[in-house]
């Protein structure tokens, strides 16, 4: 167990509007910070008043970028209790992601603990309006000072918090999407699996041309035969096919969503036949163009899910389910949703509580 110190700030800032919310712009007003020397392990664990850190700029992470990060959220309850949802998932991802970026993990126990701690500290910063809550980011950079390609022998672990406002604030609408067929998000053998900046930065490119032609998100294919989809955007991808859900297989180069798992688990609870495969474009678009796609949805923390509307490809296009919102997809986001603030029962022990 951490001994964490605690230094509270002796200039609060003012909370933001809960209605205007804008997503990571307005941080609490403390900061959890741990660091870790080789020989010494994981050491001096604290919060502190949120500020800037000192670093040089031979700083091995903004060099090589030996670095990591989670993103999950803290719930207020319509009693006032706050929650968080599924820590311990992010606490094996972010270790899963520490092995492939040889990074030193930190304990499941120690990660929860610290999350809570600050999210204590912090609790009143925990908006109470309707879909709104504190997103949570935890990272590990590597702060040795030197320029090599090697492994860093001391890192630093923080934690973050923001509160955000509702995601659909005027209700769930589907977004337009296009396949990308030049540029890739990653390759099996690689980091597509780890959440390290570089997935995000090497996504950037297509998802800005995207925008510029009117779509959302990008539709990912895998980066060795050019046809298997992979993820949309940022986020985890499923389609609902002749009453089948099929989403794309964890090859090494997919993200392994805690919202993606916790929908597959209440679906197949739900008794739908869920799969887990490759799924090309190409067969994609030919149950869209058949009528056979029943709809399509994105999975990730922030929007929980996000329905897809518009598939396009090259010249090829297809409103899916009339560019409405179908009704699994409706369920998925009320049910997770319900659980997350509270007004829905949690059989599966999703929640855990602050205290």
């Amino acid at each position: 167990m951490l001994d964490i110190k605690i230094t509270r700030t002796d200039s609060p800032k003012p909370h933001p509007d809960p209605n205007t919310l804008v997503f990571g712009k307005t941080f609490t007003d403390h900061m959890f910070l741990m660091e870790y020397h080789t020989g010494k392990g994981w050491h001096d664990p604290r919060i502190v008043p949120y500020g800037p850190m000192p670093f040089e700029l031979s700083c091995m992470v903004f060099h090589y970028a030996q670095e990591i990060f989670e993103g999950m959220k803290a719930y207020r309850t319509d009693e006032g209790k706050v929650q968080l949802f599924r820590p311990r998932e992010n606490a094996r991802r972010m270790n899963s992601s520490c092995q492939r970026m040889c990074i030193p993990e930190i304990p499941e126990d120690d990660f929860v603990q610290a999350v809570k701690a600050l999210v204590k500290v912090d609790e009143g910063w925990v908006p109470d309006q309707k879909g709104t809550s504190l997103y949570i980011r935890p990272f590990i950079i590597a702060t040795d000072n030197g320029l090599g390609v090697h492994a860093s022998h001391s890192y630093l672990f923080a934690i973050i918090t923001c509160p955000v406002g509702a995601y659909y604030p005027e209700g769930l609408n589907p977004v337009k999407i296009y396949v990308e067929n030049d540029d890739v998000r990653a390759v099996k053998g690689g980091t597509g699996y780890t959440k390290c900046g570089g997935n995000y930065a090497a996504s950037i490119r297509a998802g800005e041309r995207a925008e510029e032609q009117g779509f959302s998100q990008v539709l990912w294919l895998d980066g060795v035969n050019r046809k298997y989809i992979e993820e949309v955007g940022s986020m985890n991808v499923m389609f609902k096919i002749n009453g089948k859900v099929v989403t794309p297989k964890l090859t090494g180069s997919v993200l392994p969503g805690i919202t993606r798992k916790s929908c597959l688990e209440l679906m197949r609870d739900w008794g739908y036949t869920v799969e887990e495969r490759l799924i090309s474009a190409e067969e994609l678009f030919e149950a869209a163009e058949s009528g056979a796609l029943e709809e399509a949805w994105g999975t990730g923390t922030a929007a929980v899910v996000s329905p897809i509307g518009v598939l396009a490809w090259g010249e090829r296009s297809c409103v899916v389910n009339g560019g409405g919102i179908g009704h699994l997809t409706q369920t998925l986001y009320d049910t997770l949703t319900g659980i997350q603030w509270g007004t829905e029962a949690d059989p599966y022990g999703w929640v855990e509580p602050l205290d």
